[in-house]
């Protein structure tokens, strides 16, 4: 029943659909006539339109683009530019401590051996070659004692410093027997008794500078009692100390005591020593023991061993008087007083002062005072004959300039430097913010690079280290990390030697105190914007080019 009466209500209204579709159609029909008859809406614009426009304007209609005054530009391919190699005589080229750049310059208190870059036009633009035959480094912890010959082919200091044991030359491979000129009983031994004075193994002493290091084997040594030496050596006749030092896989740079001050921030060390290293202690009124008292924290040590101590037992070695060696050792014990350093060890070759906590805890006070502001500003800075003030303190058993935590502690606490508002920009909350921030960006880095974290990767550089947050994350002995700090970034060195990292200063328009292929691994966050209108950035890779090894 249902069926049915649906089929006959849809024929009853198919007749309707039908008329309102004619209708509808008679509607537009009548439509289209009135706006064609001149009275619709229509009409009247198109007349308007028709009067207004010259139709013969153009006379030869064509369906090309008359456009053709604007250049169309294609999607440009980048090329990349060729930067040839330089000649093998440039194997072991480093700018800022070229002999040949070095020999312009006067002798007295070795401003010859300091920094001297060359000019523009005397830059080079090609890349260093490696030597022929030239290997992948010796893994950590094997590295400290071998190198491949082919590497670092002088074997200069095997003649020179054979009774020493620095360095042995063994068929294609140097070996470091981990000898000294003042520890012939081997480094570790050497250590040892430092560790009788010194607490070196409960984490208190972490970071060390090594002044005229050699190959660096009190450094090398030091590392497995998680401590990380700073070593710097010039560029002389003792060839390629600092090149063995970073083919071994230990911290150094080239550099000197002369003229200018060290590329440090103040209290950046928690020991320092000069290990039969050379330098004039008393010359220039102290002038470069008061450089390290700049760079030695308060409660830290220093280690003088060698000239002019135990001048009874060598004066007649030495080719010196006993009479000039006893001056000599009264003047660096005066100056020592002068500085609140206070003796606390002397036996055999060896001497240690610690330098006071605080102002309030020396006895003898120093008149000529340099200006506390001035004491981290060092880049191309003449080292002036003053002691660096410690900072000021509510009390007598305050540390000047803040308490550090023992090691790894303080790798993550919030420096003194950031605590006490030092930093620019930088509070408690940012710093902790930072650390958190490096930790994801390494934790990513080492899922790219299956390699980061091994020993496969042993010498690393930030070239802009920022607060030490990249090397902080990646800390593992396994590597050490050289944070450099650009000169004309905001100035964190001071914080990441309170973290117990270490660094240096920079400007990187320059060449690095460092030989060619001397790091595995460099990094360099936020680098190329903060040097984009100061130098140009392809010597800045160029440079980076030079010091990254095959």
């Amino acid at each position: 029943m249902g069926s049915k009466h649906n089929a006959s209500g849809h024929r009853m209204r198919s007749p309707l659909s039908i008329f309102a579709v004619i209708g509808l159609c008679c509607f537009f029909y009548l439509l289209g006539a009135w706006q064609r008859s001149g009275f619709g809406k229509g009409d009247k614009i198109a007349v308007k339109v028709n009067k207004l426009i010259d139709c013969n304007i153009i006379k030869n209609l064509t369906f090309e683009t008359h456009h053709s005054n604007v250049e169309i530009f294609e999607p440009s391919k980048q090329k990349a530019k060729l930067i040839k190699p330089c000649g093998v005589q440039y194997t072991d080229y480093t700018p800022c401590q070229e002999q040949d750049q070095a020999m312009k310059f006067p002798r007295e208190d070795m401003i010859y051996r300091e920094r001297h870059c060359p000019p523009e036009e005397e830059k080079l633009h090609c890349l260093i070659p490696a030597p022929k035959g030239y290997t992948t480094p010796f893994p950590w912890p094997k590295s400290r004692d071998y190198a491949h010959y082919a590497n670092v082919p002088y074997k200069s200091l095997t003649v020179e410093k054979a009774v020493q044991n620095w360095v042995q030359f063994q068929g294609n491979v140097f070996k470091f027997p981990g000898g000294g000129t003042m520890f012939p009983q081997g480094a570790d031994a050497y250590i040892d008794e430092l560790a009788s004075v010194i607490p070196i193994a409960d984490g208190s002493v972490r970071t060390a500078l090594d002044t005229g290091c050699g190959v660096a084997s009190w450094g090398a040594y030091l590392l497995k009692r998680n401590v990380l030496a700073m070593s710097f050596a010039p560029k002389d006749n003792h060839e390629a100390q600092v090149q063995f030092a970073l083919e071994r896989g230990v911290p150094a740079v080239i550099g000197v005591l002369g003229t200018i001050r060290l590329p440090y921030p103040s209290r950046a060390f928690d020991m320092a020593q000069c290990s039969r290293c050379l330098i004039p202690w008393t010359s220039n009124d102290g002038k470069y023991l008061m450089e390290v008292d700049r760079v030695l924290r308060p409660g830290g040590y220093w280690i003088l061993s060698g000239p002019p101590i135990n001048w009874k037992t060598y004066y007649q070695t030495w080719k010196r008087s006993k009479e000039d060696l006893k001056a000599e050792q009264r003047k660096i014990e005066q100056l020592a007083e002068l500085l609140c350093w206070e003796k606390k060890y002397e036996k055999g070759d060896i001497a240690i002062w610690r330098k006071k906590l605080s102002a309030e805890s020396c006895q003898k006070r120093s008149a000529n005072l340099c200006k506390l502001g001035d004491a981290d500003d060092v880049w191309y800075k003449k080292m002036e004959t003053c002691k660096t003030p410690f900072p000021e303190v509510t009390t007598a058993n305050e540390v000047a300039g803040g308490e550090l935590k023992k090691f790894p502690a303080r790798l993550f606490a919030v420096p003194p430097r950031i605590d006490e508002g030092l930093v620019p920009g930088v509070t408690a909350e940012s710093y902790l913010e930072d650390n958190k921030l490096w930790k994801k960006h390494v934790d990513t880095y080492k899922r790219i690079n299956r390699l980061i974290g091994t020993t496969r990767y042993r010498n690393v550089m930030d070239m802009n280290a920022g607060l030490g947050g990249f090397a902080a994350a990646l800390e593992s002995k396994k590597s050490w990390v050289m944070n450099v700090v650009p000169t004309i970034a905001t100035n964190t060195l001071g914080v990441i030697y309170e973290r117990g990292l270490i660094g240096i200063y920079h400007d990187w328009c320059e060449g690095f105190s460092t030989y060619p292929r001397t790091y595995d691994l460099i990094h360099a966050n936020g680098l190329f914007g903060l040097y984009q209108n100061t130098c140009n950035l392809e010597d800045i890779l160029i440079e980076m080019d030079r010091i990254l090894r095959p």
